[in-house]
């Protein structure tokens, strides 16, 4: 790869993603002490995985990408549809047990999803920009991401599956989306939502939806985990209650603490300075993705580094704001930061591919 490439490359959102996966790790040491580290060895090993991998990904063109999309695509959909099949765990059926590891399709599936989106659209688009608005071509675009969503959905996992809506949204207003197919979803969210609630959801999403809006009306049910970790977050105050000394973390009250509530051991453990360090992270994570699209070279580029910006962000706000109790519970994990070898994989090959993007921009033509 030539020098000039690498030193283009955004290599801050690498040291700021390590920086996140340092702090993970510091809090599941402290989480997964009563289980002899297990789950922090894993993580550890998750993570040196990911980072060769993502070297790797770095140095694959990110067309070559976009061009393999439909063999990506429908590799995660045959993946979707075989996990349906599967024994379910924790009353969803969304993952492949191989060992003692266990891979998600889902978190794979995001990827294929965002490459195809920018294959689609962009053979739109090779007839004039404003290709993509024709109802027909919407129509295909759209259905590359209901097909999948619908699958997870059936798993069900609403939190993911709200990820890739984020993620068609944002790509979609990149493309040029016309302003009455966005009045027009609009009014049809506003029609369709209290229907959805009524006849569709299922019981337990309801009751989900009913504990956001009142956790205390079931304190000792439906409430108790989103209790739990407010109560964690706020005995943390400005340093955190010290390693292995949070009531709530080393007690057994706050549950999955590795996984959906690995920002309440952070905010218990170490407290609002590195909480806040945590959210300042993400964001710079998510702004430098941002400028990343603004600048590459190409509609795909820009296309592939949104759709990843919009997992992030919808990842970061989901998962903090349901620790804190202002957003329903989801089961959706903190990138880099919560226990689980398939996001974190998938995190480092979305920061592999936004390298590539950045490491072939424009302005590399002027660099000597």
């Amino acid at each position: 790869m030539k020098k000039r490439i690498l030193k283009n490359m955004e290599w801050w959102i690498v040291i700021w993603g390590i920086a996140l996966c340092v702090i993970g790790l510091v809090a599941l040491f402290s989480a997964t002490s009563e289980t002899n580290y297990s789950e922090f060895t894993k993580q550890i090993i998750w993570i040196i995985v990911s980072i060769p991998v993502m070297l790797i990904v770095m140095m694959i063109d990110y067309n070559l990408l976009v061009k393999m999309s439909p063999i990506f695509y429908g590799l995660s959909i045959i993946l979707l549809i075989l996990v349906l099949l599967t024994e379910p765990i924790h009353g969803a059926s969304s993952w492949f047990l191989i060992g003692d590891f266990t891979f998600q399709p889902s978190e794979f599936a995001k990827i294929a999803v965002i490459l195809f989106l920018t294959f689609t659209i962009c053979k739109f688009q090779q007839r004039g920009k404003d290709e993509i608005n024709k109802p027909w071509k919407m129509l295909v675009t759209i259905l590359i991401v209901i097909i999948p969503l619908l699958l997870i959905l059936k798993q069900p996992d609403y939190g993911t599956a709200t990820a890739y809506v984020i993620s068609l949204a944002l790509i979609l207003f990149t493309a040029g989306i016309d302003k009455k197919y966005i009045i027009a979803t609009v009014l049809l969210v506003v029609i369709l939502l209290p229907i959805i609630y009524i006849y569709i959801l299922p019981e337990h999403a309801k009751s989900r939806i009913e504990v956001f809006l009142n956790p205390e009306a079931d304190p000792r049910g439906a409430g108790y985990n989103v209790i739990q970790s407010k109560l964690a977050i706020g005995a943390g105050k400005l340093m955190g209650m010290g390693l292995l000394n949070g009531n709530q973390t080393q007690l057994g009250y706050l549950y999955p603490k590795t996984t959906d509530f690995i920002f309440s051991v952070i905010g218990e453990e170490m407290g609002f300075i590195i909480s806040s360090l945590v959210i300042v992270l993400y964001v710079l994570i998510i702004t430098k993705i941002v400028y990343i699209a603004k600048t590459a070279k190409d509609e795909e580029g820009s296309y592939i580094a949104i759709g990843i910006a919009g997992i992030f962000l919808f990842h970061m706000i989901e998962n903090i704001g349901m620790t804190m109790g202002l957003l329903p519970i989801t089961g959706v994990p903190l990138l880099f930061v919560s226990y689980g070898g398939s996001s974190m994989i998938i995190s480092f090959i979305c920061l592999g591919i936004l390298l590539n993007i950045s490491g072939n921009r424009q302005k590399t033509i002027f660099v000597k």
